[in-house]
Protein backbone atom coordinates (compact mmCIF):
# COMPACT_ATOMS: atom_id res chain seq x y z
CA UNK A 1 0.00 0.00 0.00
CA UNK A 2 1.02 3.43 -0.93
CA UNK A 3 1.44 6.46 1.03
CA UNK A 4 -1.22 8.10 -1.66
CA UNK A 5 -3.23 5.16 -0.65
CA UNK A 6 -3.17 5.12 3.15
CA UNK A 7 -3.69 9.13 3.20
CA UNK A 8 -6.83 8.49 0.66
CA UNK A 9 -8.03 6.21 3.36
CA UNK A 10 -6.98 8.50 6.44
CA UNK A 11 -9.11 11.26 4.92
CA UNK A 12 -11.95 9.30 4.51
CA UNK A 13 -12.01 8.09 8.18
CA UNK A 14 -11.76 11.79 9.21
CA UNK A 15 -14.04 12.96 6.88
CA UNK A 16 -16.40 10.10 8.41
CA UNK A 17 -16.02 11.26 11.63
CA UNK A 18 -16.51 15.15 10.69
CA UNK A 19 -19.62 14.50 9.30
CA UNK A 20 -21.12 12.52 12.16
CA UNK A 21 -19.74 16.01 14.36
CA UNK A 22 -21.40 17.81 11.99
CA UNK A 23 -24.85 16.23 12.32
CA UNK A 24 -24.45 16.52 15.89
CA UNK A 25 -23.26 19.95 15.34
CA UNK A 26 -27.07 20.86 13.94
CA UNK A 27 -28.81 19.02 16.30
CA UNK A 28 -26.82 20.50 19.81
CA UNK A 29 -25.94 23.75 18.81
CA UNK A 30 -22.95 23.78 20.86
CA UNK A 31 -19.71 25.76 20.46
CA UNK A 32 -17.73 22.94 21.35
CA UNK A 33 -18.59 20.88 17.89
CA UNK A 34 -17.98 23.47 15.95
CA UNK A 35 -14.71 24.13 17.30
CA UNK A 36 -13.79 20.36 16.65
CA UNK A 37 -15.10 20.32 13.22
CA UNK A 38 -12.69 22.97 12.51
CA UNK A 39 -10.19 21.28 14.03
CA UNK A 40 -10.19 18.50 11.85
CA UNK A 41 -10.87 20.82 8.63
CA UNK A 42 -7.38 22.24 9.54
CA UNK A 43 -5.85 18.34 9.16
CA UNK A 44 -7.98 17.30 6.38
CA UNK A 45 -7.09 20.88 4.29
CA UNK A 46 -2.95 19.64 5.82
CA UNK A 47 -3.44 16.06 4.15
CA UNK A 48 -5.11 16.74 0.93
CA UNK A 49 -2.38 18.78 -0.25
CA UNK A 50 0.75 15.88 1.01
CA UNK A 51 -0.45 13.85 -1.81
CA UNK A 52 1.38 13.98 -4.92
CA UNK A 53 -1.76 14.03 -7.46
CA UNK A 54 -2.74 17.10 -6.15
CA UNK A 55 0.38 18.45 -4.85
CA UNK A 56 1.15 19.26 -8.59
CA UNK A 57 -2.12 21.56 -8.91
CA UNK A 58 -0.86 23.63 -6.47
CA UNK A 59 1.41 26.67 -6.42
CA UNK A 60 5.22 25.77 -4.33
CA UNK A 61 4.16 29.17 -2.35
CA UNK A 62 0.55 27.77 -1.47
CA UNK A 63 2.26 24.22 -0.51
CA UNK A 64 4.74 25.36 1.74
CA UNK A 65 2.42 27.74 3.83
CA UNK A 66 -0.17 25.10 3.85
CA UNK A 67 2.47 22.88 5.52
CA UNK A 68 3.75 25.27 7.94
CA UNK A 69 0.10 26.77 8.90
CA UNK A 70 -2.39 24.15 8.83
CA UNK A 71 -1.02 22.34 11.99
CA UNK A 72 -0.70 25.45 13.51
CA UNK A 73 -3.82 26.38 13.10
CA UNK A 74 -5.22 23.07 13.93
CA UNK A 75 -3.52 23.72 17.59
CA UNK A 76 -4.73 26.67 17.99
CA UNK A 77 -8.58 25.25 17.55
CA UNK A 78 -7.11 22.73 19.98
CA UNK A 79 -6.73 24.93 22.76
CA UNK A 80 -9.87 26.62 22.72
CA UNK A 81 -11.74 23.11 22.20
CA UNK A 82 -9.74 21.80 25.02
CA UNK A 83 -10.35 24.70 27.53
CA UNK A 84 -14.67 24.33 26.53
CA UNK A 85 -14.40 20.69 27.23
CA UNK A 86 -12.31 20.81 30.98
CA UNK A 87 -12.88 24.42 31.54
CA UNK A 88 -8.92 25.18 31.67
CA UNK A 89 -9.33 28.96 32.83
CA UNK A 90 -11.19 27.69 35.73
CA UNK A 91 -9.31 24.50 36.72
CA UNK A 92 -5.99 24.93 35.17
CA UNK A 93 -5.44 28.97 35.04
CA UNK A 94 -1.73 28.81 34.66
CA UNK A 95 -2.26 26.11 31.89
CA UNK A 96 -4.85 28.72 30.24
CA UNK A 97 -2.46 31.55 30.55
CA UNK A 98 -0.03 29.62 28.23
CA UNK A 99 -2.08 28.46 26.02
CA UNK A 100 -3.08 32.24 25.30
CA UNK A 101 0.51 32.90 25.35
CA UNK A 102 1.14 30.14 22.59
CA UNK A 103 -1.68 31.47 20.35
CA UNK A 104 -0.39 34.77 20.17
CA UNK A 105 3.10 32.95 18.97
CA UNK A 106 1.26 31.10 16.38
CA UNK A 107 -0.35 34.15 14.99
CA UNK A 108 2.86 35.66 14.76
CA UNK A 109 4.18 32.92 13.37
CA UNK A 110 1.94 32.64 10.54
CA UNK A 111 1.97 36.15 9.77
CA UNK A 112 5.65 35.53 9.15
CA UNK A 113 5.23 32.28 7.12
CA UNK A 114 2.77 34.25 4.95
CA UNK A 115 5.39 36.97 4.61
CA UNK A 116 8.34 34.55 3.15
CA UNK A 117 5.87 32.41 1.03
CA UNK A 118 3.61 35.40 -0.60
CA UNK A 119 4.73 38.57 0.57
CA UNK A 120 8.27 39.28 -0.55
CA UNK A 121 10.20 37.55 -4.53
CA UNK A 122 13.16 36.02 -3.16
CA UNK A 123 12.81 32.35 -0.80
CA UNK A 124 14.18 32.12 2.16
CA UNK A 125 14.17 28.65 2.46
CA UNK A 126 16.43 28.14 5.53
CA UNK A 127 14.71 30.77 7.59
CA UNK A 128 11.54 28.74 6.55
CA UNK A 129 13.01 25.42 7.68
CA UNK A 130 14.38 26.99 10.79
CA UNK A 131 10.72 28.44 12.04
CA UNK A 132 9.17 25.78 11.11
CA UNK A 133 11.47 23.24 13.42
CA UNK A 134 11.31 25.60 16.19
CA UNK A 135 7.45 25.98 16.14
CA UNK A 136 7.74 22.54 16.14
CA UNK A 137 9.27 22.07 18.94
CA UNK A 138 7.76 24.32 20.69
CA UNK A 139 4.60 22.62 20.48
CA UNK A 140 6.14 19.54 21.31
CA UNK A 141 6.88 21.49 24.87
CA UNK A 142 4.19 22.67 25.30
CA UNK A 143 2.02 19.52 24.26
CA UNK A 144 3.88 17.38 26.69
CA UNK A 145 3.62 19.85 29.24
CA UNK A 146 0.06 20.77 28.69
CA UNK A 147 -0.56 16.47 29.17
CA UNK A 148 1.03 15.86 32.25
CA UNK A 149 -1.23 19.07 33.89
CA UNK A 150 -4.61 17.76 32.40
CA UNK A 151 -3.73 13.91 33.35
CA UNK A 152 -3.68 15.33 36.92
CA UNK A 153 -7.42 16.30 36.64
CA UNK A 154 -10.13 14.09 37.99
CA UNK A 155 -12.39 12.85 35.74
CA UNK A 156 -13.38 10.94 32.77
CA UNK A 157 -13.19 13.80 29.87
CA UNK A 158 -9.45 15.31 31.49
CA UNK A 159 -8.25 11.59 31.37
CA UNK A 160 -9.56 11.62 27.48
CA UNK A 161 -8.13 13.96 26.62
CA UNK A 162 -4.93 13.57 27.70
CA UNK A 163 -4.43 9.91 26.23
CA UNK A 164 -5.65 11.44 22.85
CA UNK A 165 -3.32 14.21 22.95
CA UNK A 166 -0.57 12.15 24.07
CA UNK A 167 -1.33 10.11 21.39
CA UNK A 168 -1.02 12.90 18.44
CA UNK A 169 2.22 13.75 20.15
CA UNK A 170 3.53 10.55 19.93
CA UNK A 171 2.67 10.31 16.14
CA UNK A 172 4.05 14.00 15.79
CA UNK A 173 7.72 13.02 17.53
CA UNK A 174 8.10 9.58 15.35
CA UNK A 175 7.03 11.58 12.53
CA UNK A 176 9.73 14.18 12.79
CA UNK A 177 12.74 11.85 13.88
CA UNK A 178 11.47 9.82 11.17
CA UNK A 179 11.71 12.84 8.97
CA UNK A 180 15.30 13.40 10.58
CA UNK A 181 16.36 9.50 9.38
CA UNK A 182 15.02 9.65 5.98
CA UNK A 183 17.41 12.77 5.27
CA UNK A 184 19.97 11.58 6.79
CA UNK A 185 19.88 8.07 4.84
CA UNK A 186 19.27 9.88 1.59
CA UNK A 187 16.97 7.22 0.19
CA UNK A 188 13.63 6.19 0.78
CA UNK A 189 12.35 4.29 3.49
CA UNK A 190 9.35 1.77 3.51
CA UNK A 191 6.18 2.62 2.07
CA UNK A 192 4.43 1.95 5.67
CA UNK A 193 6.29 3.60 7.49
CA UNK A 194 6.09 6.71 5.46
CA UNK A 195 7.04 9.73 8.17
CA UNK A 196 3.77 11.31 8.31
CA UNK A 197 1.80 7.77 7.98
CA UNK A 198 3.09 8.02 11.94
CA UNK A 199 1.04 11.29 12.27
CA UNK A 200 -1.63 10.34 10.93
CA UNK A 201 -1.97 7.14 13.08
CA UNK A 202 -1.17 9.78 16.06
CA UNK A 203 -4.24 11.92 14.43
CA UNK A 204 -6.78 9.07 13.98
CA UNK A 205 -6.19 7.88 17.77
CA UNK A 206 -6.61 11.66 18.95
CA UNK A 207 -9.92 11.87 16.86
CA UNK A 208 -10.99 8.36 18.24
CA UNK A 209 -10.63 9.83 21.92
CA UNK A 210 -12.01 12.87 21.16
CA UNK A 211 -15.14 11.68 19.67
CA UNK A 212 -15.64 9.20 22.55
CA UNK A 213 -15.26 11.93 24.98
CA UNK A 214 -17.90 14.12 22.92
CA UNK A 215 -20.32 11.02 23.62
CA UNK A 216 -19.60 10.79 26.64
CA UNK A 217 -20.25 14.10 27.69
CA UNK A 218 -23.46 14.41 25.81
CA UNK A 219 -24.77 11.37 27.47
CA UNK A 220 -23.95 12.11 30.85
CA UNK A 221 -25.82 15.18 30.05
CA UNK A 222 -28.67 13.67 28.82
CA UNK A 223 -28.58 11.71 32.17
CA UNK A 224 -28.29 14.63 34.16
CA UNK A 225 -31.42 15.91 32.10
CA UNK A 226 -33.10 13.72 32.89
CA UNK A 227 -32.47 13.83 36.30
CA UNK A 228 -33.20 17.09 36.74
CA UNK A 229 -36.57 16.49 34.80
CA UNK A 230 -37.18 13.69 37.14
CA UNK A 231 -36.51 16.00 39.74
CA UNK A 232 -39.17 18.55 38.39
CA UNK A 233 -41.58 16.05 37.68
CA UNK A 234 -41.46 14.86 41.60
CA UNK A 235 -41.81 18.16 42.70
CA UNK A 236 -44.28 19.34 40.33
CA UNK A 237 -46.65 16.34 41.54
CA UNK A 238 -45.41 17.23 45.16
CA UNK A 239 -46.58 21.05 44.45
CA UNK A 240 -50.03 19.06 42.76
CA UNK A 241 -50.49 17.23 45.91
CA UNK A 242 -49.97 20.16 47.96
CA UNK A 243 -52.00 21.77 46.51
CA UNK A 244 -54.88 19.21 46.05
CA UNK A 245 -54.55 18.69 50.02
CA UNK A 246 -54.99 22.60 50.22
CA UNK A 247 -57.83 22.38 48.15
CA UNK A 248 -59.87 19.28 50.64
CA UNK A 249 -58.42 21.34 53.46
CA UNK A 250 -60.41 24.84 52.19
CA UNK A 251 -63.12 22.56 50.54
CA UNK A 252 -63.38 21.24 54.40
CA UNK A 253 -63.40 24.31 56.06
CA UNK A 254 -65.79 26.24 53.73
CA UNK A 255 -68.25 23.02 54.15
CA UNK A 256 -67.68 23.48 58.24
CA UNK A 257 -67.97 27.34 57.58
CA UNK A 258 -71.19 26.62 55.81
CA UNK A 259 -72.61 24.07 58.37
CA UNK A 260 -72.32 26.63 61.12
CA UNK A 261 -73.43 29.80 59.46
CA UNK A 262 -76.44 27.53 58.28
CA UNK A 263 -77.14 26.31 62.43
CA UNK A 264 -76.45 29.64 63.01
CA UNK A 265 -79.46 31.26 60.74
CA UNK A 266 -81.97 28.43 61.81
CA UNK A 267 -80.84 29.19 65.13
CA UNK A 268 -81.79 32.88 65.03
CA UNK A 269 -85.06 31.65 63.44
CA UNK A 270 -86.32 29.31 66.66
CA UNK A 271 -86.11 32.38 68.75
CA UNK A 272 -88.14 34.99 66.30
CA UNK A 273 -90.70 31.80 65.82
CA UNK A 274 -91.04 31.57 69.35
CA UNK A 275 -91.34 35.42 70.37
CA UNK A 276 -94.58 35.62 67.51
CA UNK A 277 -96.02 32.37 68.65
CA UNK A 278 -96.10 33.63 72.60
CA UNK A 279 -97.41 37.03 71.40
CA UNK A 280 -100.13 35.37 69.36
CA UNK A 281 -100.88 32.71 72.01
CA UNK A 282 -101.11 35.84 74.90
CA UNK A 283 -103.55 37.40 73.04
CA UNK A 284 -106.10 34.11 72.59
CA UNK A 285 -105.13 33.42 76.24
CA UNK A 286 -107.38 36.28 77.37
CA UNK A 287 -109.91 36.42 74.47
CA UNK A 288 -110.58 32.80 73.52
CA UNK A 289 -109.35 30.69 75.88
CA UNK A 290 -110.72 27.52 74.02
CA UNK A 291 -109.04 28.11 70.84
CA UNK A 292 -105.76 29.18 72.92
CA UNK A 293 -105.84 25.63 74.55
CA UNK A 294 -105.82 24.03 70.43
CA UNK A 295 -103.44 26.73 69.60
CA UNK A 296 -101.27 25.19 72.32
CA UNK A 297 -101.50 21.94 70.64
CA UNK A 298 -100.60 23.43 67.17
CA UNK A 299 -97.91 25.40 68.27
CA UNK A 300 -96.17 22.08 70.17
CA UNK A 301 -96.74 20.27 66.48
CA UNK A 302 -95.26 22.76 64.73
CA UNK A 303 -92.03 23.80 67.01
CA UNK A 304 -91.67 19.91 67.10
CA UNK A 305 -91.12 20.39 63.24
CA UNK A 306 -89.30 22.96 63.75
CA UNK A 307 -86.76 21.60 66.03
CA UNK A 308 -86.69 18.21 64.16
CA UNK A 309 -85.18 20.01 60.82
CA UNK A 310 -83.04 22.39 62.90
CA UNK A 311 -80.16 20.10 61.76
CA UNK A 312 -81.26 19.46 58.10
CA UNK A 313 -79.84 21.73 55.20
CA UNK A 314 -82.67 20.64 52.84
CA UNK A 315 -86.15 19.00 53.22
CA UNK A 316 -89.06 18.09 50.29
CA UNK A 317 -91.70 20.74 49.39
CA UNK A 318 -94.11 18.05 50.66
CA UNK A 319 -92.85 18.26 54.07
CA UNK A 320 -92.71 21.76 53.66
CA UNK A 321 -95.94 22.27 52.86
CA UNK A 322 -97.53 19.79 55.62
CA UNK A 323 -95.74 21.58 58.34
CA UNK A 324 -97.22 25.13 56.46
CA UNK A 325 -100.54 23.73 57.19
CA UNK A 326 -100.23 23.40 60.90
CA UNK A 327 -98.47 26.77 61.11
CA UNK A 328 -101.44 28.32 58.98
CA UNK A 329 -103.71 26.80 61.13
CA UNK A 330 -102.33 28.57 63.77
CA UNK A 331 -102.53 31.77 61.84
CA UNK A 332 -106.33 31.33 60.82
CA UNK A 333 -107.00 30.67 64.45
CA UNK A 334 -105.96 33.97 64.99
CA UNK A 335 -107.31 36.42 62.44
CA UNK A 336 -110.07 34.34 61.12
CA UNK A 337 -111.19 35.33 58.02
CA UNK A 338 -108.44 38.04 58.16
CA UNK A 339 -106.09 35.99 56.36
CA UNK A 340 -106.13 33.38 53.19
CA UNK A 341 -103.45 30.23 51.93
CA UNK A 342 -104.37 29.40 48.40
CA UNK A 343 -101.57 26.47 47.26
CA UNK A 344 -101.71 25.99 43.35
CA UNK A 345 -98.29 23.20 43.44
CA UNK A 346 -97.99 20.28 41.04
CA UNK A 347 -97.59 17.32 42.36
CA UNK A 348 -94.38 16.67 40.43
CA UNK A 349 -92.85 19.06 42.67
CA UNK A 350 -92.90 17.77 45.58
CA UNK A 351 -90.60 15.65 45.96
CA UNK A 352 -88.18 18.82 44.98
CA UNK A 353 -86.11 20.29 48.06
CA UNK A 354 -85.74 23.75 49.28
CA UNK A 355 -84.24 24.98 53.00
CA UNK A 356 -86.31 24.11 56.23
CA UNK A 357 -88.93 26.57 57.75
CA UNK A 358 -88.18 29.25 54.57
CA UNK A 359 -92.35 29.13 53.79
CA UNK A 360 -93.13 29.77 57.65
CA UNK A 361 -90.61 32.92 57.26
CA UNK A 362 -92.49 33.84 54.60
CA UNK A 363 -95.78 33.96 55.73
CA UNK A 364 -94.56 35.07 58.81
CA UNK A 365 -92.95 38.33 57.24
CA UNK A 366 -96.16 38.63 55.06
CA UNK A 367 -98.89 38.76 58.54
CA UNK A 368 -95.74 41.02 60.65
CA UNK A 369 -95.49 43.53 57.77
CA UNK A 370 -99.33 43.63 56.08
CA UNK A 371 -102.75 44.37 57.54
CA UNK A 372 -104.71 41.56 58.23
CA UNK A 373 -108.68 41.92 58.79
CA UNK A 374 -111.80 40.74 57.80
CA UNK A 375 -112.58 43.57 55.76
CA UNK A 376 -109.25 43.42 53.76
CA UNK A 377 -108.20 39.99 53.92
CA UNK A 378 -104.39 38.66 53.65
CA UNK A 379 -104.32 36.91 50.57
CA UNK A 380 -101.06 34.30 50.24
CA UNK A 381 -100.26 31.74 47.54
CA UNK A 382 -98.25 29.32 46.76
CA UNK A 383 -97.52 28.55 43.13
CA UNK A 384 -95.36 26.61 41.46
CA UNK A 385 -93.87 26.90 37.69
CA UNK A 386 -92.95 24.03 34.95
CA UNK A 387 -89.36 25.55 35.11
CA UNK A 388 -89.19 24.66 38.74
CA UNK A 389 -89.52 27.45 41.12
CA UNK A 390 -91.64 28.23 43.33
CA UNK A 391 -93.26 31.35 43.62
CA UNK A 392 -94.80 33.05 47.10
CA UNK A 393 -97.22 36.35 46.67
CA UNK A 394 -99.59 38.19 49.22
CA UNK A 395 -101.65 41.00 49.06
CA UNK A 396 -99.74 44.18 49.15
CA UNK A 397 -101.25 45.97 51.93
CA UNK A 398 -98.47 47.58 54.06
CA UNK A 399 -98.81 48.71 57.89
CA UNK A 400 -97.29 51.79 57.60
CA UNK A 401 -96.21 52.42 61.01
CA UNK A 402 -94.26 49.33 61.01
CA UNK A 403 -92.98 49.84 57.64
CA UNK A 404 -89.83 52.01 58.85
CA UNK A 405 -88.61 49.55 61.21
CA UNK A 406 -88.18 46.41 58.59
CA UNK A 407 -84.68 44.89 58.63
CA UNK A 408 -85.43 42.69 55.82
CA UNK A 409 -83.77 39.64 58.26
CA UNK A 410 -86.19 37.13 57.23
CA UNK A 411 -85.56 37.61 52.98
CA UNK A 412 -81.50 38.03 54.25
CA UNK A 413 -81.52 34.79 55.79
CA UNK A 414 -82.98 33.23 52.91
CA UNK A 415 -81.05 34.61 50.31
CA UNK A 416 -77.84 33.36 52.88
CA UNK A 417 -79.36 30.25 53.13
CA UNK A 418 -79.45 29.76 49.24
CA UNK A 419 -76.18 31.06 48.35
CA UNK A 420 -74.19 28.71 51.43
CA UNK A 421 -76.05 25.95 49.25
CA UNK A 422 -74.55 27.27 46.01
CA UNK A 423 -77.69 27.54 44.85
CA UNK A 424 -79.64 29.73 42.73
CA UNK A 425 -80.39 33.26 44.44
CA UNK A 426 -84.29 34.23 44.84
CA UNK A 427 -85.69 36.85 43.35
CA UNK A 428 -87.80 39.14 45.22
CA UNK A 429 -90.29 41.24 43.77
CA UNK A 430 -92.77 44.12 44.65
CA UNK A 431 -95.71 45.54 42.25
CA UNK A 432 -98.44 47.96 42.98
CA UNK A 433 -100.23 45.37 44.78
CA UNK A 434 -98.56 42.17 45.66
CA UNK A 435 -95.44 41.14 47.28
CA UNK A 436 -93.68 38.39 45.42
CA UNK A 437 -90.76 35.95 46.16
CA UNK A 438 -89.87 33.46 44.03
CA UNK A 439 -87.66 30.32 45.03
CA UNK A 440 -85.72 27.94 43.34
CA UNK A 441 -86.80 24.40 43.87
CA UNK A 442 -83.20 22.04 44.47
CA UNK A 443 -84.17 18.56 42.28
CA UNK A 444 -83.64 15.45 44.09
Amino acid sequence: MTFATWNLLFTGMVSSILLLNVVQWGIYRERIYGLYTLYMLAWLVYFSLRVDEINKYVSANLWYFVRASAPMLAYFVYFDFADALIQLQARLPGLFRLFRLAKAVIVSYLVLMGVLCFGITDWYGALYDTAHTIMRLLMVGLATYGIVQIRQLRGVVPRYIALGSSYLLAGGVVSMIMTMVHRSLGEPLLVMFAPLTYLEFGILAELICFTLVLGYRQRRGAIKSAIVEQRLARERERHQREQVEAELVTEKLQQQMSAMQMMALQTQLNPHFLFNSLNSLSSLIADEPVKAIRFVDEMSSVYRYLLRTNNLALTTLQTELTFIDSYYHLLKTRYGAGIELIKTVDESSLTCKLPPLTLQLLLENAVKHNIVSAENPLVIRFDTSPDGWLTVSNTLQRKTVNRANSTQKGLLNILSKYQLLGQPTPKVEETADAFIVSLPLIED
